[in-house]
């Protein structure tokens, strides 16, 4: 058994969960929840006031779950990233493909991509391998073969954006134990199998930040992001109704709807003068809200448009993100994105999961967790330049260390001395029980937001 701490660091708030991970089940034993300071647009851009945020956070999940964990997995948005695809091709020595053939081609693809030097890799994951002349080869580990090529999508980002997180979480008191891009992660507690299969665009519409994934034959193939989400709503309605952003807020929470809404009169104070009342319109509140939310959806069905595979999403369109709550989200998506399939994600349950974490605007903290757990791609070279593999691939290619650290979520493999490969990673993970008061804590904290 051991245990996962996962921060999902966004542009409105900061989220931590702590579960524990046995016999392939998952257990949240804590959650912490801040507002996020010192950010805006998915990147940081104060060290001291968003470790702070991070700290309080990770203190108040840590108090509920008993736990204090010291590695973490933490979300960075897609800000400044940049994709590439490579391709690597090594010879199979002893005609059976194992892990290690695995790791070395995807190595030589990385060496292959050639990164900007201001870039530094965030994940290189495997879309195709082939074993000689035989292609669409899902998992070529265990097959025969003298040759295997492997085509791999790469995310990479600024170094100066992951040093910045990197000093943050350290001041925050916790190490990184990887860094997982946030759409990825949320598509990992939403999506299934067949979605992944078939075909599928996850668009995660986060505080500030909009992030979009798109998965074909369950590998990740296009990611791209949009900074604005649900506080650009605030703001319109701040501006436009002459109200505080405070109020503004609240509006929207409480009568925020795309759809057409009864001419109902509701009472807002007046920015610059808040002792005196307006009356305003919920239909102008209303619309409102659905132009900013009508131009945002038409700009990222353009950038699907750009990415080439529009006509092989056979499952359609995943929204997730707080965004998602505004009534009538799904009318209004599924014209904009052509008459696609359009589906409100609703994330996979882990025991322990009450109502509260359900909502979509915790789908990438969730994602962490399940990554954490091993439920990543079937191959992939993280953050930290360490190959990944599924427990039950791993186990079977190589010998499990006798020792883990009480920290770590996952089991290190080394490869032989003087090979200049990455470390083959193997996941594990987590417990029971959520106390009335932390589900207490939790609904008051999510009022917030």
């Amino acid at each position: 058994m051991s245990s996962i701490l996962a921060i999902d660091i966004g542009s409105t708030k900061i989220c931590t969960l702590i579960a524990e991970y046995n016999n392939d089940k998952l257990h949240i034993t804590g959650a912490g929840i801040s507002k996020a300071q010192g950010l805006k647009k998915g990147s940081i851009v104060n060290i001291d006031l968003a470790s702070k945020a991070i700290k309080k956070s990770i203190g108040d999940a840590t108090r509920v779950a008993g736990t204090v964990l010291r590695k973490a997995y933490v979300s960075i948005s897609g800000a400044y990233t940049k994709n590439l695809k490579s391709f690597g091709i090594v010879n199979v020595p002893n005609r059976e493909i194992t892990v290690k053939e695995v790791n070395r081609a995807m190595q030589t693809a990385l060496y292959n991509a050639n990164i900007p030097v201001e870039y530094e890799l965030l994940h290189a994951l495997p879309y195709d391998f082939r074993v000689d002349e035989q292609d669409n080869i899902q998992d070529p580990v265990g097959m025969s073969g003298s040759r295997l090529e492997v085509s791999v999508y790469i995310v990479a980002i600024q170094k100066s954006t992951l040093d910045n997180l990197r000093k943050t979480v350290t001041l925050a008191g916790v190490e990184i134990q990887s860094i997982v891009l946030s759409g990825y992660a949320s598509s990992i507690a939403i999506l299934n199998e067949d979605e992944k299969d078939l075909g599928v665009c996850v668009i995660d519409l986060g505080g500030a930040t909009s992030d979009l994934v798109i998965h074909l034959g369950n590998a990740i193939r296009y990611h791209d992001f949009l900074g604005v989400g649900g506080s650009h709503i605030t703001g319109d309605l701040s501006m436009a109704l002459h109200t505080p952003l405070g109020s503004a807020e609240k509006i929207k929470i409480e009568h925020g709807s795309l759809l057409s809404q009864e001419n109902s009169i509701i009472e807002l104070p007046i920015i610059g003068n808040e002792n005196s009342m307006q009356e305003v319109s919920l239909e102008v509140v209303s619309n409102v809200i659905y132009a900013r939310v009508e131009e945002t959806l038409m700009i990222l069905a353009k950038q699907i448009e750009k990415s080439g595979f529009k006509n092989q999403l056979g499952s359609g369109i995943v929204l997730t993100g707080g965004m998602t709550k505004l009534e009538g989200m799904h009318e209004i998506a599924s014209p904009i994105f052509d008459n696609m399939p359009v589906r409100i994600a609703k994330s996979k349950n882990i025991e322990g999961l009450f109502d509260s974490l359900k909502d979509p605007a915790f789908s990438t903290v969730l994602g962490l967790v399940r990554y954490g757990a091993g439920e990543h791609t079937l191959y992939e070279i993280d953050s930290n330049k360490r190959l990944l593999a599924r427990d039950e691939i791993a186990e079977n290619a190589v010998k499990m260390p006798s020792g883990e650290e009480n920290y770590s979520n996952k089991n290190e493999i080394s490869e032989e001395k003087n090979e200049n490969i990455a470390d083959i990673m193997i996941s594990s993970d987590s417990k029971e029980g959520t106390s009335d008061f932390f589900k207490k804590m939790w609904r008051k904290a999510t009022q917030i937001f």
